[in-house]
This record gives C-alpha cells, structure tokens and sequence, in this order.
C-alpha cells in the first residue's frame, strides 16, 4: 500500500542512498576548475568547461535510458547498476595523468548520476502515492543536494591542507561502497506499487510521451524547458564561478564555503519548497524560483565581498529549492502511473542536458567576453525562462494563490 508513513523505512533508505549519490558529485563542485588549472596546466575557459560536457551528456543519456530499462528490469537493477558505474571515478581522478583521465571519470561519473538519481526519485514516487509526492520529492532532493554541499566543503577542506590532487577523491571510495552495498542488502524493489496505482489512477494516458514531455503539453513542456535552463545556469556556476573567485583574490577555504553553501540552502530549503508545491499553485512557485536564480547570479558577477557572495549563493539556492522538487512533483502529477517513468526520464533528459549547453555556451562567452558578461547573459537566459513557465503553465495567475484544478490546453 502507498503511502510515506507506510513504507518510511524503505523511503529513509533511498534517502540515504541518493545522499551518497549526491555527495559523489558534491567532491567536484568545489575544486574541478582550479584542479584543472594548477594540476594539468588549463587555461581556457572553453576546454576547462569539457569535464561539465562530459558528465552532462553522460548522466542526460543514462536518465533517458532508464526509461527504457525499466521497461526490462526492475528499479533497484537499475539502481545497482548505477552504483558499479560510480566504484571507478574515484581512483580515475586519484591517478589521473592527464585530463583525459578526469573526462572518462565524469563520463561515470555521469552514469552513476544519472541511473542512481532517476531510480531514487522513481522508487519514491512509487512508494508514496499522489498525497504527499511534493514532500517526498524535497526530501528526496534535500538529501541529495544538502550533501552535495557538504562533499564540495569536504573537497575543499582536503584541497587546502593537501593540494588539489590525490587526497580529495579518496571520500568518493566510502560513499559508492556504502551506497552500492545499502543497495545490494537493504534497498527493495517497488514496482509493484505502479501496478496497483494504474489500476485506479484517473490521470490520462500521453499519446506520445516524448513530444508531450518535451514541449507539447503545457506544464510538461514548461517544466522541461525551465528544468534545462536551470541546469545550465547550475553548470555555469559549477564551472566558471571558482575561477572567477580565483580571479578576485579569494582564497580555497573561501571558495570552498560559497560553492558549499548554494547547494547546501537548495538541499535545505526543499524540506519547505516541496511540501509547499502539494498544497499551492506550481507555476507561480516555478516562475519566482526561476527570477530568483536570475537575481543571485548577477550578484554573484558583481560582488567582491565574502558577505555579498555568500548572500547570492543564498539567495541562488534558495531559487533552486524552490524549483527542483516542483519540477518533479509537476511530471508525475500530470503523467499516468504506467507512463511515469517514461516521461521522468525525457523530462531529466532534457534537464541535465542543460549543463551541456551551460558549458558550451558559458565556455565560449567566457572566452569571447569575459566570465562576469557571460554570467549577465546566463541570468537573462534564466529569467526568461521563468517568464515562459508564467505564460504556458495552467494555474491561478495569483502569487501563491490556493491551486485550482485545471487541463492544460496543448
């Protein structure tokens, strides 16, 4: 039977596990960029961004084929899987001798994201039924991203007493070992709960879940677009801001805390953001988490204080709270149960791939124009996407307005 209370212990141990899962990427956030540098010797903004490249085509690509494995095998197959892709990346990026190395290591690294993090949010979606999905969804989310933060502070802490190479990625041994063998011993699988939910489930079934996911239905479409430019803002963060802060005269330690505390307030603030979407209007939550991201990252391109700095991570995280379950929570309300897993899987497709183009572009700008234009034009590409979600989106058009029930023309 569906239901958090119900299955609270196998819920608690899919949270644990996407924890580890998140603290496996949290190792790079904070140091990548200037490992890169001071390590292997690169400079350009463009190649630099290549480790973003990889890991976001791998981990899209790997999120769109767990819609098709979980037509043939189960969740928790999927999920250990996820996690033999992950034994690897650390010790790729302990020995690495050359950047070759660290670009094969983010292609597993992408893998391990993107099959461990898919059958997470999917087992829990499975487990507790339509009541309180947007809570289960910030947990979810809140687990993962609270120690990506955490990781990217850890990361930095080693960087600053051992240097960049070596000593940082050794954590990154622990966390897939206890996650692969949590999996393994203690996790079960949940597809039998979809079985039961399609049974009674009065959502439609999608004529054609791609279209529909990517673009043609209103709210899918809206959240998918807005999902990629959020991701693609996160990648530009991820890859140009240490540099930039570099750049500015700030030192590990203080870089390591700004890159720590944005993901840390977006893991954080999803215990609030999530449950909030399950009783008020998505659309508007979306929109002001979206104009918000756009805010903290001009601020973060113009400031030159550690307060201002730590304000705009703040303030960028807690946009994203705002966002990140919503998006989910949004996908499995208007998906039939039997299509759920499908339709995740496009709209996360689409999502990560956003770090691919955050990369690229933010690259090449960079290069072109300066880090602090290229982070202007990437807050501007965000806030329209917000305004795009405001305009499509079906709900009341009042800010934070009690939702209404509502089919979205296509």
């Amino acid at each position: 039977m569906q239901g958090l209370n119900k299955n609270r212990y196998q819920f608690a141990l899919l949270v644990l596990v996407n924890a580890f899962v998140g603290a496996m990427v949290g190792l790079e956030r904070s140091i990548m960029p200037n490992f890169g540098k001071v390590e292997f010797g690169i400079n350009a903004n463009t190649a630099l961004m290549s480790f973003i490249i990889a890991f976001g085509l791998s981990k899209s690509l790997s999120n769109y084929a767990v819609a098709e494995l979980s037509k043939k095998f189960s969740r928790k197959t999927i999920l250990i899987t996820g996690w033999i892709a992950a034994l690897p990346v650390p010790f790729l990026l302990m020995y690495a001798p050359n950047w070759n190395w660290v670009i094969a290591a983010n292609i597993l690294l992408g893998i391990n994201q993107g099959l461990a993090w898919s059958s997470t949010v999917i087992m829990k979606i499975d487990l507790v039924g339509s009541k309180d999905r947007g809570l289960a969804m910030g947990i979810n989310e809140f687990a993962g991203y609270l120690s990506v933060g955490l990781a990217a502070w850890l990361a930095s802490s080693i960087a600053m007493d051992y240097g960049y190479a070596y000593f940082p990625f050794i954590p990154g041994i622990i966390f897939s070992v206890i996650g692969l063998l949590t999996t393994i011993f203690l996790v079960k699988d949940t597809s039998h709960f979809v079985h039961a939910e399609s049974l009674t489930s009065k959502v439609p079934m999608l004529s054609n879940i791609w279209k529909e996911t990517t673009w043609k239905h209103r709210n899918l479409g809206s959240v998918s677009l807005n999902g990629l430019v959020n991701n693609l803002n996160d990648g530009v963060v991820w890859g140009l801001m240490p540099v930039l802060l570099m750049q500015k005269g700030f030192g590990i330690a203080q870089i390591g805390i700004i890159a720590g505390i944005y993901p840390a307030v977006w893991g954080i603030s999803q215990l609030i953001t999530g449950k909030l979407g399950d009783s008020y209007c998505k659309k508007q939550i979306i929109t002001s988490g979206m104009l918000l991201q756009a805010l903290a990252i001009i601020v973060m391109a113009i400031a030159g204080s550690m307060s201002l700095l730590i304000l705009a991570s703040v303030l960028l995280g807690l946009g994203t709270a705002l966002v990140y379950p919503n998006f989910l929570s949004v996908i499995a309300e208007w998906t039939h149960p039997a299509q759920r897993a499908e339709s995740l899987s496009i709209f996360r497709l689409w999502r990560d791939s956003g770090y691919v183009f955050g990369a690229v572009l933010s690259g090449i700008l960079a290069d072109l124009f300066g880090i602090t234009n290229a982070l202007f034009i990437v807050a501007l590409i965000t806030a329209v996407a917000g305004m795009i979600a405001n305009k499509r989106m079906c709900c009341s058009n009042k800010i934070f307005w009690k939702s209404e029930s509502c089919v979205p023309a296509y």
